[in-house]
This record gives structure tokens, C-alpha cells and sequence, in this order.
């Protein structure tokens, strides 16, 4: 069998394939992919292999075929071929929005004794992916570094650059583009680059890195001209307003955990201010800052938050975590944050906290909340087709794992409703109905080598529409995950493809594709019209090709899909691009869309579709509609107040709701003991009847439970931070500290809003040793399980913890 990895290494945006982000790998929309060959034998076994017939999906006998299909699509499939060496790498980066255009950079390197020998090719497209020219010698025919790739500006503004390495005559040199890769500039860099060059995301003409001395550099001229504003920085992230966060350590290196200062400037570094000391990790989320702080007792450690960018701090009303434990940011916007808190000892689950609008109060939302101790792998994923929705898994009592979801961020929880086509042995729905559930597969499935080649996918603008591998039933189902789609937000859901599939949305949910995921080549691809009930299939090619990534423009805007992979001739990448827009012959018009409540479950009652204190009625298109919503779409939405009632409150501090029930109950821990806390200095006496009304509810009126917060006038120590805060006017002298290898945390600019997700805020790194699913495969021995390569996966993970900063894993 041949091994192919396909490393996707996501930027700025999230693209049409929904996937996970990595901030060293700081480029929009782009992909990387690298092959590793296997043997001779292996090889010549595979183009062998017969192609096996497929099914167009699951309701053929109900589903009228579109005419022309075939005829349609064969006029407009393109397709180019990029040479690459053996071993060699190909990474894609779409510029602007809407512009059409694509760049792809072929790399080669090996090393040559004490030197590398390396060769870069650059293409450029500017209609899709549909032809391309090679520009090489706009860059001068320079070698490329392939981990720094690609570097596209937020903005859509068509800023480019590409990172040389020209060693061999001394230095590194920054071809710059402002024009969307039609021109490029070479600059000499005065150092050497560690991490690729990070965009202010409020004004892209400003630029930060980090250099292998650890030095911050700065550009206020898009790489023109550099200057350094501080030396022996571990950590560096952009802010609201211009302004930079990073942390430091004079006196020891940056693996001293709890000895870093956490510094702020909001000039471009002609002043510093020292925010925090005794930091071990710091993270940006909406508008809280956040910084794990050793408390001074053992390896104690507190999550601290500032809701004024460090001026004032607080210590987050949580348990506190020792070195065997972890804090991680599971999301966070102007709101409210999601927060997991590791369970004492291995036991590879904990809880999830919600806090207040101050971002300092929490209580809890979610117990036996699975999030593992080895590569921070958990299943908590943000619904962005609809508000307030978020899914994850946990640990049952019995040590089975399930999904479950929540609609109003996180007051309450419930499990999958069993999708209507799906199937379950006899003996499962008589005895063990629980196992009948749906189990949505996520980022530990992939984590633990299972047959899924894609994470829950979901698009703003694709309202209420989720596509998402899973399984019903026990261990053994999910060894082939199928496809399912969900249309409203995941309240219900439909057996859609079975096995598993790399798919993505186009044209805002009016087109969906596929392709099966498989080792074997292929040369079919699944589309639908009306959001996953009906599949039609197109042959794009007579010449299978080995299949290695389905990529469109990122904001499934677009109609045109993009297949790569490779045939026989392996120095040779082959991209198949197929404009779609032809499918749909006509424009959509008033009457092909419906109203449509959000959130709807019950259409007699009055309070139906109330969540978060609104309603939301959307305009989408009917499912029996086949036209062209068209790029300038925009969804249309209808809002309307609700009354207060139960379902608008978390359940407040020392409250929480037991399992299938709505009301908020005292923590055992906490009854007979005053509710207490310190805040900003003083303690705070907080006289509750169990409710806190979730951060961001419009409701009005009705349920008003009692609730009091007083000030007791007595001072106490609301955070344990050394009261160590300076203001400098240049940048201090630091010993050369070590390299250390830093993953950043991204910007989503889709939403809007700074969002932090799985984000580990220190912890350890033992071997978790749960895992239903694995132990049923080592024990039944089952082949092609142990043979899937993680890195072979559009939302897969590389060597590295995508979400999470690798040095912060102990």
C-alpha cells in the first residue's frame, strides 16, 4: 500500500473544508501536501487494485437525476499537472476574496552535509484553479522555506510574501506582493526568521516575528524596513488596537515554567508595560486576557482574566490545577468563556465551566467532559450555522463515549436523536438502547487513527446546515464511520453517505460535494442540491488518480472544487478543477426561498424557537430550489423578543443542573458555606437562588429570579500576581535564551471577534489509557485500522498540537 500524507496547514480563515488552525502556519486558505512513497511491490498492488463500483447515496430510488450532468460538468473539468521531485511538498493559498486567485508553491529540499540543497517552483492561477502559469522567476528562482509558506494577508487586500532562504550567500530574503502575486519585491531580512511573519490583523502593513535569537522584530512598512523592540521573547501575539502581548524571562530560559513576565505595548514597542509575573502560559480570547499564574504554594496554579487588557486582574472562581493537571480555553468572544478543568489523575475527562459577562465567575456546565491528557484531543467544536450551538463528547458512566450537544451555550446539554435512516442491531436497541445514539466523530477519533478524514463541518452562511462523520451504535460501527448531515443546527439528522468522505459546502449550502475516501484511485465525485438528501454522481476522469485533497475557495462561496492527488508517475501532482456554477441554470429568485424558525421544536407553543431571549426566522432556499444563490447572498434573518423564562439562566456559582433535569441545584460541595468570592480586591457576598442569566440573552420579563451580589467591605487577594507593573521606554538587554519551538493561536476574521479554542493552558503529557474504541480494534485485531495515517486527513493533525502551544505540555 502506498503511504500518502497530506498535511493541510491552515491560515487566517477557515476554509470550505472546516478545519482546525494552526497559528505557526500563519496563511490563508492553505494546504500542504506531502507524499512519502512507499515499495516497489506495495505500489504495483495498489494499481491493481480494481476500482470498486460506489453508490450515489442512500435515496437513489426516491431521487430524480438532473439532466446533462455529465455533459455539463465534462465541458467545464480542467486539469494541470505540477512537477515535483520525489519527497517534495505543494502547498495552495487563495488571495483575496473573490479574485480567483490561486498560488501554488512546489518545494524540494534534502540535506547536503552541512547544508540544505534546496528548489521552489511558484504557479499562479487567477481563475480558480483552472490553469496556471509558473512565475518562478518573479521570486528569482529562490528556494522557499515550505514551514514558512504562503503568508496572505486578513484583509483580502492581496498582500503576499514568501520567505527565502538564500544562506548560501548569507541571510534570508522577503519577496513581498501587493498586488495579488502579479509583482513581488525582495527584501534582505536582517535576521533569521523562526516563525513565519505574523500580519497586524488591524492594519496589515505592520508585521511582527520572531528571529532564532529570540529577538522581536517589527515592520511598519509591510517588510520594507525592520527594526528590533525586544530581546528574549518565548511567546508573541497580536491584540486588540495595535497593540502586542508576549512573554519574556531575563533571568532563566523560556522553559523556566512559572518565571515568565507577561509585557504589553501599544506604541509598536517604544514602551513596554510589565502586566503580569510568575506567568506559565497567556492566551487572547473576545476581550479577556488570560493568564495561568503560579499561586506560590507547590506547583499550584490559577487561571487569572482581565477584561481591560491587564490593567486590573482577577482570579477566575475555579478549582485549582496542580502540574498534573491543565486549564484549556475551549472558546471564548465577547461574551462569555467555555473552560475545561482537568480531573485529578489520568482519567482523560474533567469538567467544562461557563462564566459570567466579567469572565471571573463560573459555574459549572458539563461533567465527564472527554478531553485526553496526550495531544490535548477533545471533541468540542463550535456550530457556526447557528447561534449558541456547541458539540463534544463525554465519558459515560458505564466508559462508553457520546456525543452531546448544546443549543443556548451551554445551559443545558443533551444527547443526538438517532437519525430516522440509520440502522441498529436488534440486540443493541433492545438492551443497550443508549448505544443506539449518534456518536459525531471529531478531533479524538482522528487522534486516535480512526477512519475519519474530516471534522464537522459547518459555514455562517450555510444557515442550520452541519456535515459531520458518525456512527450509531457500538465500537464496531464506528470502525467506518458514515457521512450525516444535520439542516437545522443539529436538533435532528440524516443518514447521509456511507463510509467516510471528504466533503465541503459551496455556494452557501446550494451544493454540496464529495468525494469517498479511500486507498484506492478514484475518479467519481458526489454532489447535492438539496443539503444531503439526494446524491448525484459525476466521473471527472478515465484515469483514476490517488487522492490526497478536495479544496474551493474559503467562505463556500464559490462553485468551483478543486481535486488533487497523484497517478502512476509520482513526481507529478495532478489538480482537477470542476466549475460547477453550470448545474445550477438559473439565478435564485424571491420564490425559491422559505421561511424558516431557528431553533423550532415545538410550533404550538408560544415560546417555540425562543433562544438566548429571541427568535430568529431566516430566509434560506427550499430544498427542492436547484439554483445559484450566487456570491453576493447574504443570509436574511428576522428577530423577535421573548419572555424570560428558565431556559434563558445558567445555573449561577455553586449551582448546577443534574443530568435530564432544567433546574439548578446546590453543589453538595458547596451546601452549609456561604457563597463567597473576591473580586477586584474585596469580597464579594453573593446571595442566589441558583439562576445567572447566560451572558449576551435579550430576553425581557417574565422569570426574574432573586439575585444579589454584596460588597462585604473586606479586603482579600483577588489575584496572585506580584504588584510588579513599570512602564519603560526601550526595550531591555536579555542573554540569548535557548530556541524553543512556538504554536501560535489563530484569528477567525469569518466571525468577527478574537476566538480561542483548545487552548491548553499548561498541563502535563502522560499516555491516556482510555479508549474504547482502540482497545476494540488491538483486540479484534483489525486490519487497516493501524495502517491510517493521521497526517492523511484534510483536518488532521501534523507532528504538532494545532491548537495548543507545544512548549506549554509538560
Amino acid at each position: 500500500m502506498i503511504s500518502v500524507s497530506c498535511i493541510l496547514a491552515l491560515g487566517l480563515f477557515s476554509s470550505a473544508l472546516g478545519t482546525k488552525f494552526h497559528e505557526g502556519e500563519n496563511f490563508s486558505g492553505l494546504r500542504r501536501l506531502q507524499r512519502g512513497l512507499g515499495g516497489d511491490e506495495e505500489r504495483r498492488s495498489l494499481e491493481k487494485s480494481e476500482l470498486s463500483k460506489r453508490s450515489a447515496g442512500l435515496n437513489e430510488q426516491t431521487c430524480t437525476a438532473l439532466p446533462g450532468v455529465e455533459s455539463t460538468l465534462h465541458n467545464n473539468t480542467h486539469s494541470f499537472i505540477f512537477k515535483v521531485r520525489t519527497m517534495g511538498s505543494l502547498s495552495l493559498a487563495w488571495v483575496g476574496d473573490g479574485s480567483g486567485v490561486l498560488l501554488v508553491l512546489t518545494t524540494f529540499q534534502v540535506p547536503l552535509f552541512m547544508m540544505r540543497f534546496g528548489q521552489s517552483n511558484l504557479y499562479r492561477s487567477e481563475d480558480y484553479g483552472k490553469t496556471f502559469k509558473d512565475v518562478t522567476h518573479l521570486i528569482n528562482h529562490t528556494f522557499i522555506q515550505s514551514e514558512f509558506g504562503i503568508a496572505i494577508s486578513p484583509d483580502h487586500s492581496g498582500k503576499v510574501m514568501l520567505t527565502g532562504d538564500v544562506s548560501e550567500v548569507g541571510g534570508f530574503k522577503l519577496f513581498r506582493s501587493q498586488d495579488f502575486g502579479v509583482t513581488f519585491d525582495p527584501t534582505d531580512l536582517p535576521f533569521e526568521p523562526l516563525i513565519q511573519m505574523l500580519y497586524n490583523p488591524g492594519d496589515c502593513n505592520v508585521l511582527l516575528t520572531l528571529s532564532i535569537t529570540l529577538d522581536l522584530w517589527l515592520s511598519e512598512d509591510f517588510g520594507a524596513t525592520w527594526r528590533k523592540i525586544h530581546d528574549g521573547v518565548c511567546l508573541v501575539r497580536w491584540g486588540p488596537k495595535n497593540s502586542i502581548y508576549f512573554t519574556t524571562n531575563y533571568n532563566a530560559s523560556c522553559s523556566d515554567k512559572g518565571m515568565l513576565e507577561l509585557r504589553k505595548t501599544a506604541d509598536y514597542g517604544r514602551s513596554f508595560q510589565t502586566i503580569a509575573t510568575r506567568v506559565y502560559s497567556f492566551v487572547l480570547g473576545g476581550r479577556f486576557v488570560f493568564a495561568s499564574i503560579m499561586t506560590g504554594t507547590g506547583t499550584e496554579r490559577m487561571i487569572h482574566v482581565s477584561v481591560d487588557g491587564g490593567e486590573v486582574w482577577n482570579m477566575a472562581q475555579l478549582p485549582t490545577v496542580n502540574h498534573e493537571q491543565f486549564y484549556s480555553i475551549l472558546a471564548a468572544n465577547q461574551d462569555m468563556i467555555f473552560m475545561h478543568v482537568d480531573n485529578p489523575g489520568d482519567s482523560g475527562g474533567g469538567t467544562i465551566y461557563v462564566s459570567d459577562d466579567r469572565g471571573a465567575v463560573f459555574s459549572k456546565s458539563l461533567e465527564r467532559h472527554l478531553y485526553t491528557s496526550i495531544g490535548s484531543d477533545t471533541d468540542f467544536t463550535a456550530i457556526t450555522s447557528l447561534r449558541g450551538v456547541y458539540m463534544t463528547s463525554v465519558l459515560t458512566e458505564d466508559g462508553a463515549m457520546e456525543t452531546v450537544i448544546t443549543f443556548d451555550q451551554g445551559a443545558k446539554w443533551q444527547t443526538l436523536r438517532r437519525p430516522q435512516n440509520s440502522h441498529c442491531d436488534t440486540e443493541t436497541s433492545t438492551n443497550r438502547p443508549n448505544r443506539c445514539r449518534l456518536h459525531i466523530h471529531a478531533s479524538y477519533s482522528t487522534a486516535m487513527k480512526m477512519n475519519v478524514p474530516m471534522l464537522p463541518l459547518s459555514q455562517p452562511s450555510a444557515v442550520g446546515l452541519i456535515l459531520a462523520h458518525g456512527s450509531v451504535g457500538d465500537a464496531e460501527s464506528a470502525l467506518s464511520p458514515d457521512v450525516y448531515v444535520s439542516d437545522d443546527g443539529g436538533y435532528s439528522w440524516l443518514l447521509a453517505l456511507r463510509g467516510p468522505h471528504h466533503y465541503a459546502i459551496l455556494d452557501s449550502g446550494g451544493l454540496l460535494v464529495a468525494v469517498e475516501h479511500t486507498n484506492s484511485p478514484v475518479n467519481q465525485i458526489k454532489f447535492s442540491t438539496d443539503e444531503g438528501q439526494c446524491w448525484h454522481t459525476y466521473n471527472f476522469t478515465s484515469d483514476p488518480l490517488h487522492f490526497s485533497g478536495m479544496d474551493s475557495e474559503p467562505g463556500s462561496r464559490s462553485m468551483n472544487v478543486s481535486l488533487w492527488g497523484y497517478r502512476n508517475d509520482f513526481s507529478k501532482w495532478v489538480v482537477i478543477t470542476i466549475d460547477v456554477r453550470k448545474l445550477l441554470t438559473r439565478d435564485c429568485t424571491e420564490g425559491d426561498y422559505v421561511q424558516w424558525l431557528a431553533h423550532s421544536t415545538d410550533p404550538s407553543g408560544s415560546n417555540d424557537g425562543c433562544v438566548l431571549g429571541y427568535k430568529e426566522t431566516f430566509l434560506r432556499p427550499r430544498k427542492d430550489s436547484v439554483c445559484w444563490n450566487g456570491r453576493e447572498y447574504a443570509v436574511t434573518t428576522k428577530l423577535s423578543p421573548c419572555t424570560c423564562t428558565m431556559d434563558d439562566y445558567h445555573c449561577d456559582f455553586g449551582y448546577h443542573r443534574p443530568e435530564n433535569s432544567s433546574e439548578c441545584m446546590e453543589q453538595e460541595e458547596m451546601k452549609g458555606h456561604p457563597l463567597q468570592f473576591c473580586l477586584n480586591g474585596t469580597t464579594e457576598q453573593l446571595q442566589t437562588s441558583g439562576y445567572r442569566k447566560i451572558p449576551g440573552d435579550q430576553c425581557e420579563g417574565g422569570f426574574q429570579p432573586d439575585r444579589k451580589e454584596t460588597d462585604l467591605r473586606r479586603m482579600c487577594t483577588s489575584n496572585a500576581l506580584s504588584p510588579n507593573s513599570l512602564t519603560e521606554n526601550s526595550s531591555p538587554n536579555a542573554a540569548v535564551i535557548v530556541m524553543v519551538v512556538i504554536a501560535m493561536l489563530l484569528t477567525s476574521a469569518v466571525a468577527g471577534v478574537w476566538l480561542v479554542k483548545k487552548y491548553v493552558c499548561g498541563g502535563r503529557f502522560l499516555v491516556h489509557r482510555y479508549s474504547v474504541m482502540r482497545e476494540h480494534v488491538e483486540a479484534d485485531k483489525i486490519e487497516g485500522v493501524d495502517d491510517i495515517d493521521a497526517h492523511y486527513m484534510e483536518t488532521g493533525k501534523a507532528q504538532y498540537n494545532e491548537d495548543s502551544d507545544q512548549d506549554l505540555l509538560e
